[in-house]
């Protein structure tokens, strides 16, 4: 009985699911909500591994962090496995896999370059790894510049020196953590090198290597890890595999936090609203408008906003606006553009693969807010070149109809005429006779100045 128990439970165990979320392109705050959502669900359908697939050129530093949180909190034991072969781990991939309980490759591919991206405009003289001679010796030494080390402490700046140490310290702390090699993992990020996945395996970088995912449950079955709720054994072997895929959340939260699909959101929002407040009444335009505003708004709260280039494109909206309501030829417009394009161009503060707005987008919005410009200014002019239609300007020239004879030297001296289709009472320094045509020269209040038609030569 005692054995059937035992049976029971030892295959209840083998047959707990494996979910393997895949990690894929850049690593941004729908990376991060797509991780941690996926290891959450991992331990509330008791799953007893999640195989974190990793394909990724790097990412922001904070969605970065978000993911390795949720990682070393995580009471579900994570592998983190760069796959399939010709994927790479690079920059906040490094990071993720030492994180992992399990640090995995497959054979073709590549973790390193883990070295924190400058904030704004790089310094060109600004060395990118240290140029010491006695630092380390090797290929990734070679292109050195030979004044490199008496530049150094000159050029780089005190924020550069402190985000180099911290992520230094960041990824030897997980390096510890895990019994993995810190030394590396601080070269990494001073000097920026890489690893294949031999060469990884060797220097104790990763805990192994396998094909595929299947090769790994096998390598990883038996295998103690320690995770924030105690220790578990795997039991991978035969084990159902599940893996997640980017549900609609994700893949709309993805798709806003582009920082290509925010600017031209903001656009839509800025015209749409311009548009309504021209034209109050087509509600469309101003609904529109508003709901892409506050999408954008929640995008680049998102992302690593450089301020002053959010002022610039608001700064612009606020020309074109004004451009709208009191035109100015296209002189207030043409700023407006300008500070559009300078706007958008140093908007993202960070030079991560994936988070640039491309200089094509750029002359394309401009584009589209010039020609926006001068299609409202146009419309501008146009409507000041035609005629007055409405009110006093519009009744002087007129011409009209007597309704009854006047005659000047009588006591009132009005008579009554059909001006517009109203009837106006009239005055004229000649007598006039009923059904004579008259032209409006003057108006004084209720009473309008006419001449016949006939005395103009027409």
């Amino acid at each position: 009985m005692v054995m059937l128990c035992f049976g029971f439970f030892l295959k209840m165990v083998i047959a707990a699911p494996i979910v393997v979320i895949p990690l894929a392109g850049a690593i941004g705050p729908a990376s991060a909500d797509f991780v941690g959502r996926g290891i959450a669900r991992a331990d509330k359908d008791g799953a007893q591994l999640v195989v974190l697939r990793i394909d990724t050129p790097g990412g922001l530093d904070l969605s970065m962090r978000q993911i390795i949180q949720t990682i070393l909190a995580s009471p579900v034991p994570v592998v983190g496995f760069v796959a399939p072969s010709g994927a790479r781990a690079a920059s906040a991939g490094t990071y993720i896999l030492y994180a992992s309980h399990v640090a995995a490759m497959a054979p073709g591919t590549n973790l390193g370059a883990a070295s924190p991206v400058r904030i704004g405009m790089p310094d060109p003289m600004t060395p990118e790894r240290p140029q010491k001679p006695g630092d380390a010796s090797g290929p990734d030494h070679q292109a050195s510049a030979p004044s490199a080390p008496d530049l150094k402490s000159d050029t780089q700046s005190t924020l550069t020196r402190k985000q180099m140490h911290d992520a230094a310290a960041y990824i030897r702390g997980l390096a510890q953590l895990r019994g993995r090699n810190a030394e590396w993992a601080e070269r990494a990020v001073r000097e920026a090198v890489s690893l294949s996945a031999d060469e990884a395996l060797a220097q104790k970088v990763i805990d192994l290597t396998a094909r595929d995912v299947p090769e790994l449950l096998i390598k990883l079955n038996g295998r103690k890890v320690a995770t924030a709720n105690g220790e578990h054994v795997l039991h991978t072997a035969g084990a159902k595999l599940v893996t997640l895929e980017p549900d609609w959340r994700n893949k709309f939260l993805t798709t806003i936090t582009d920082p290509s699909i925010a600017v031209i959101l903001m656009m839509v929002g800025i015209y749409g609203l311009i548009f309504e407040f021209s034209n109050p009444g087509f509600v469309l335009p101003g609904v529109v408008g508003a709901i892409c505003l506050l999408l954008a708004a929640f995008a680049l709260q998102m992302l690593p906003v450089n301020y002053a280039g959010l002022a610039l494109i608001l700064l612009g909206a606020g020309f074109i606006t004004a451009e709208a309501f009191l035109p100015s030829f296209g002189v207030i417009g043409i700023g407006g553009i300008i500070a559009f394009a300078f706007g958008m161009l140093i908007l993202i503060d960070t030079d991560l693969p994936g988070f640039g707005i491309p200089l094509s987008l750029i002359a394309v919005l401009s584009g589209v807010t010039a020609l926006f410009i001068f299609f409202v200014s146009g419309i501008v002019l146009k409507a000041r070149r035609r005629p007055v239609v409405s009110g006093q300007e519009a009744l002087l020239g007129s011409a009209g109809l007597m309704l009854s004879t006047l005659q000047p030297d009588v006591a009132d001296g009005e008579g009554w005429a059909r001006v517009h289709s109203e009837q106006w009472r009239v005055r004229s320094t000649v007598p006039l006779q009923q059904g004579q045509p008259v032209r409006v020269i003057a108006r004084n209040g209720l009473v309008l100045m006419v001449v016949p038609i006939i005395e103009q030569g027409k």
